[in-house]
């Protein structure tokens, strides 16, 4: 077992270290990007999975009824950005504005390092083309030198890195850019069910007078004309 791990890592410096300078950040875009997969993950799966589903529509119904009370017992018994807004909305009213600063104070938890992982996606086929650029360099060095050059492989090592440094830029871009992709499609979800709570908070709102008194004729407004 240690000897195999001995293996793979003694492998791994090598490719690194035929990569050339350029694979040591490619390796920290690589591990920042999987961190924050990771992250992004698992808050998506808490907020949009079945229990966060099922938090929804309990909370569109309270809402529906104008239960204030029920409603900020779904939002504290399970703490997520559906539960905060509903809170908010149903405390403070349904208008539009109130509706819309909610859903904008919710807005950092939903596109949380999603400029961060744009970046990533951005910057590791730059990198893999600055690392490409100079492996073509070291190889025309060698090729307009002075000295004779008997071994190809002191040629190939620049071309190698070339290629390597390229490849692993596109590796890390492309193993970024799915879950980003997945991410925006989570947002997008999140925001429409934002907007299903609010236009709940907002007919429930309109239906309390009627509940609170039914069947009431309304008082004649006697001029004094």
């Amino acid at each position: 077992m240690i000897a195999r791990v001995s293996g793979v890592l003694e492998g791994f410096l090598n490719l690194m270290t035929r990569g050339g300078p350029v694979m040591w950040p490619l390796l920290g875009l690589s591990v920042v990007s999987l961190a924050l997969v990771l992250e992004r993950s698992l808050f998506w799966w808490r907020a949009n999975g079945s229990a966060g589903r099922r938090q929804v529509a309990a909370l569109a119904a309270a809402l529906r009824d104008g239960s204030v009370e029920r409603v900020m017992e779904i939002a504290r018994l399970r703490p997520s950005i559906y539960g905060a807004f509903a809170a908010t909305v149903a405390e403070r009213g349904a208008t539009d504005a109130i509706a819309v600063e909610a859903v904008e104070a919710r807005r950092p938890a939903i596109d949380r390092f999603m400029v961060t992982l744009s970046t990533v996606i951005t910057a590791a086929p730059m990198l893999g083309i600055l690392g490409t650029v100079l492996g073509i360099i070291h190889s025309f060095e060698l090729l307009g030198g002075e000295n004779v050059i008997t071994d190809p492989k002191e040629v190939s090592a620049g071309i190698a890195e070339a290629l390597i440094t390229t490849a692993a830029g596109l590796v890390v871009a492309l193993l970024a850019l799915f879950p980003f992709m997945a991410f925006r499609a989570q947002s997008d979800r999140a925001l429409g069910r934002l907007e299903a709570l609010a236009a709940a908070a907002a007919q429930g709102r309109s239906a309390v007078p009627a509940v609170a008194s039914p069947g009431r004729a309304a008082k004649p407004v006697h001029s004094s004309v």
